[in-house]
């Protein structure tokens, strides 16, 4: 997946995923089983029973699955959170037989992964339920995960405590009431709090989304990217660089009769046209300003083979109109980085090399591509030419690239 800088940087990695899946979830009612055994048998006996391990084992399988189909097309929440379950019930089955069944604990483990399982498939997919309804339900799935640990310890109690014979016996000690009671408020307490929670991610999902896009426009994505992985990756430096120039020709004599409507229509075209073919060819940045493009490339081969195929895709795009574009390129030594104040800042490039570019344009006729010498290296190009450039004595040699 094409995952944007800010995306990739707020996604979280398969460990965390797996991590948060297990102590979030696949993790919570072995606790309490773990729990609940090791003071019916003792600490010592059941460290050296197997049914520790084979539950651990379970839980960490179900994070596994879990985890990985989280951002799948099917997150399987149901089916994943009965792998638990599953696996434990299959090994310990295996080793104590029918016996194993007669445990209620073994019981409840199935019992609150359905449940759990079912909730989080109603949900997940954000839009399987109403906004209410979806809200009900990861509030009512906290105060399951709550009810665990009042269950498995009025299970103890029947177990280990010979006095209560029933559960009716249990609640019938006013203790015991206020300990349920005090779960499930504290469940729906912790429910109502991660509703907060999700609705403040959801909101800086939203917003991340569109600084992610704001960014994009100003910055591109190669560069958005190394700003974030390095915040001192744009600081202003001299490099080599080739920077590519293209205008339409007779464009302000062409604009006059038509309205405004058509010329936006077309030279909208015209940018997406330009940003399809330059991001295919690794331009470091472009930027549009009224008809014209200009690109910066690492090499002067990669605005080369840019030039070419915008040669081709705004030949198709402009000559129907009776219009064509003008293409330049030269390469040499330009300063790029942040430019700008205190409080706002832009990705630019300065320098002669920039201003020599945007001239061998202002050269090249509608639909033809003239390139420097320095540019030029080992490409195949046609006849030379000499032009006169503004601020330079001597006349510049450049060549007709085909």
């Amino acid at each position: 997946m094409n995952t944007s800088p800010i995306e990739s940087r707020l996604s979280a990695t398969p460990r965390t995923r797996f991590l948060l899946e297990l102590f979030g979830n696949s993790a919570q009612f072995p606790i309490a089983n773990i729990l609940l055994e090791m003071l019916l048998g003792g600490p010592l006996a059941y460290f050296l029973e197997p049914d520790l391990y084979i539950i651990l084992l379970a839980a960490l399988a179900q994070a596994y699955w879990l985890s990985r189909w989280e951002n799948s097309a099917r997150p399987r929440r149901f089916l994943g959170n009965l792998i638990g379950p599953a696996l434990y019930t299959l090994i310990e089955a295996a080793l104590e037989g029918l016996k194993f069944f007669e445990a209620p604990h073994h019981l409840a483990y199935w019992g609150f992964a359905c449940v759990i399982g079912l909730l989080q498939a109603l949900r997940w997919r954000g839009g399987n339920l109403p906004g209410p309804l979806n809200a009900a339900a990861l509030v009512l799935e906290n105060v399951v995960r709550a009810g665990i640990l009042l269950a498995m310890y009025v299970l103890f109690e029947l177990i280990s405590n010979p006095k209560y014979t029933s559960v009716m016996l249990f609640f019938a000690d006013a203790s015991h009431r206020f300990v349920a009671l005090a779960n499930l408020l504290l469940g729906l307490s912790l429910g109502l709090s991660s509703l907060t929670g999700q609705r403040h991610l959801d909101l800086l999902k939203q917003t991340s989304e569109k600084l992610n896009t704001y960014s994009e426009w100003l910055l591109g994505r190669d560069l958005l990217g190394r700003l974030i992985a390095d915040p001192r990756a744009l600081t202003l430096t001299r490099r080599e660089r080739a920077v590519l120039f293209a205008d339409i020709r007779g464009f302000t004599s062409w604009c006059e009769p038509r309205p405004p409507e058509e010329i936006v229509a077309l030279i909208n075209r015209y940018y997406d046209c330009a940003e399809t073919v330059l991001k295919r060819h690794r331009a470091i940045k472009f930027k549009f300003s009224a008809d014209e493009v200009m690109a910066v490339f690492p090499s002067a081969s990669e605005a080369a083979a840019a030039a070419r195929e915008l040669k081709g895709e705004f030949a198709a795009l402009l000559e129907p109109h009776d219009l064509g574009a003008g293409i330049g390129i030269h390469a040499g030594a330009l300063v790029e980085g942040l430019l700008g104040s205190g409080g706002v800042k832009f990705y630019d490039v300065i320098g002669d090399t920039v201003n020599t570019a945007k001239r061998i344009e202002g050269a090249a006729a509608a639909g033809e591509i003239l390139i420097s010498e320095s540019a030029r290296g080992g490409l195949a190009a046609g006849e030379c030419r000499e032009i006169q450039v503004k601020g330079k004595e001597a006349p510049l040699a450049v060549f007709v690239l085909e």
